[in-house]
């Protein structure tokens, strides 16, 4: 079954709401420029307030841009995080995933197929649109690309679909891109780094139905 992820959580009661719906990730963000990062005290906090995934919370995904080993070294003893998600070079993640023992997704922005990603050592790809010039950051921008450059694509690992997914048009993009999960953050706020629980059930609600779109397909 495809699986979702709500990322970019800054409070007790978005985390309370992603284990009531059984959502398979949430996402704690590590990065000065975004509008949605949170200290190790408070993903701690935040982790600390539902289930773990061992007993059937979510698993946790701490997302982390160009993070030196002393960063990720100094949440990971606050917060036993499931996966690292990396946005870095694909070198950078391989010695990641090596040097702290812990599943790496590495974020691979899309223009083409071609930048489709190919190795099999990683755990698992974040697949968005690509970084443009004037971005202050790598994700969490509401932008999409085209989801049929997935299709038919043999991935090397794990993946999921992200960038600008919302309620409105997730169903569209499990389709095209044929995606087992989907990542969800800016879509599902009420404003930059506040998120909406309207939104949430929506696009939760909205994405199992496309899974069940897609497998009446199949």
């Amino acid at each position: 079954m495809t699986g979702i992820k709500i990322c970019g959580i800054r409070d007790v009661q978005t985390m309370e709401l992603c284990t009531r719906l059984k959502v398979d990730w949430v996402g704690f963000v590590f990065c000065e420029t975004s509008p949605r990062i949170v200290t190790a005290d408070q993903a701690s906090r935040l982790h600390q307030s539902v289930p773990s995934a061992k007993e059937n919370g979510p698993l946790r995904v701490g997302l982390f841009v160009k993070a030196d080993d002393g960063l990720i070294e100094h949440v990971l003893q606050a917060v036993p995080l499931d996966i690292l998600q990396i946005y870095d070079t694909a070198d950078r993640a391989l010695e990641i995933q090596s040097r702290f023992g812990c599943p790496v997704w590495r974020a691979c922005g899309i223009a083409s197929r071609s930048d489709l990603p190919t190795d099999p050592k990683l755990s698992g790809y974040v697949i968005e649109a690509p970084k443009q010039p004037q971005d202050c950051r790598p994700g969490g921008l509401g932008r999409t690309f085209d989801w049929s450059l997935t299709q038919n694509w043999t991935p090397p690992s794990f993946w999921m679909l992200a960038g600008g997914l919302t309620p409105r048009n997730v169903q569209n993009a499990i389709q095209e891109s044929q995606s087992p999960a989907v990542d969800v953050s800016s879509g599902v706020e009420s404003s930059p780094g506040c998120k909406s629980a309207e939104l949430i059930e929506k696009f939760v609600a909205n994405a199992r139905k496309g899974l069940d779109l897609t497998s009446n397909l199949s």
